[in-house]
């Protein structure tokens, strides 16, 4: 299977839904270096994964005037995560989950503390992050612009990685970023996830992506990260999805419209 796919939309789409987190398949490869049994193993895929995130893109591009286009990791983020940055950038790493993960949700041990991460890296990370900016210069050199949509889900409980697990977690957050995200793609999200009982700022998580070779320097390249807390439309941990989806692809696809 291929590690990622990039879903054609509209030639004058600027919008590139990106879905990162929302599979669960593991190489064979990849699991030989998870100390987990099986059980474990899928235990954790409930709590890391995205669940449904990829369908509910989908969806929303299907209800989209104008087809964005969608980037999706078809790799659980336990072989790689593309979103965390590959060196001592990374604060996720001090809880040993940077780019390539030796602790799980619940701080146990996933790989051994020894594990060396650049042959994943080699296989899985840079290829996708070339594969981004390559999607990304393709809707600049389209359109002028590239508007980059983050999607992704948290947990209504904090997990006990979570850095910053003591802030509000509404139905909806927004992450952003000081320099892509400008105040009427912010506007716009909050409008479109309104009916949901609020949208927050950064909290639980905040940030968004932006590939490394436009990131701080190309204004032209906005993004955004919504982060939809899970209870609003599945069932936790790593359950169905419920009519949740529907709703919030509809609200996502009223964003993908607005921009």
């Amino acid at each position: 299977m291929s590690a990622f796919d990039l879903l054609p939309g509209a030639p004058d789409s600027p919008v590139l839904l990106h879905v990162p987190h929302s599979a669960r398949a593991i190489p064979e490869v990849v699991r030989h270096g998870i100390v987990l049994d099986d059980t474990a193993l899928e235990r954790e895929l409930d709590h890391i994964t995205d669940a449904h995130t990829a369908e509910l893109a989908e969806r929303a591009a299907e209800l989209a005037g104008l087809t964005p286009w969608r980037f999706v990791n078809r790799l659980s983020r336990l072989a790689v995560d593309p979103e965390r940055f590959p060196d001592e950038r990374e604060e996720m790493a001090a809880v040993g989950m940077g780019a390539v993960y030796t602790r799980t949700t619940h701080k146990d041990e996933l790989r051994r503390p020894d594990t060396d991460p650049e042959p994943l890296l080699a296989r899985y990370f840079r290829p996708y992050a070339r594969a981004v900016t390559e999607a990304v210069a393709a809707r600049l050199a389209a359109t002028g612009r590239a508007v980059i949509i983050d999607v992704h889900s948290y947990p209504t409980e904090p997990l006990p990685y979570e850095l910053h697990g003591t802030g509000p977690r509404p139905p909806v957050c927004l992450g952003t970023d000081a320099f892509h995200t400008p105040p009427e793609l912010l506007q716009a999200a909050r409008q479109a996830f309104a009916g949901f009982g609020g949208t927050g700022l950064d909290s639980p998580f905040a940030g968004t992506y932006v590939p490394l070779e436009f990131y701080g320097t190309d204004a032209r390249v906005s993004a955004l990260m919504v982060e939809i807390r899970r209870d609003t439309y599945m069932a936790e941990p790593g359950g169905a999805a419920g009519p949740g989806v529907e709703r919030l692809a509809t609200a996502l696809a009223a964003l993908v419209d607005t921009v």
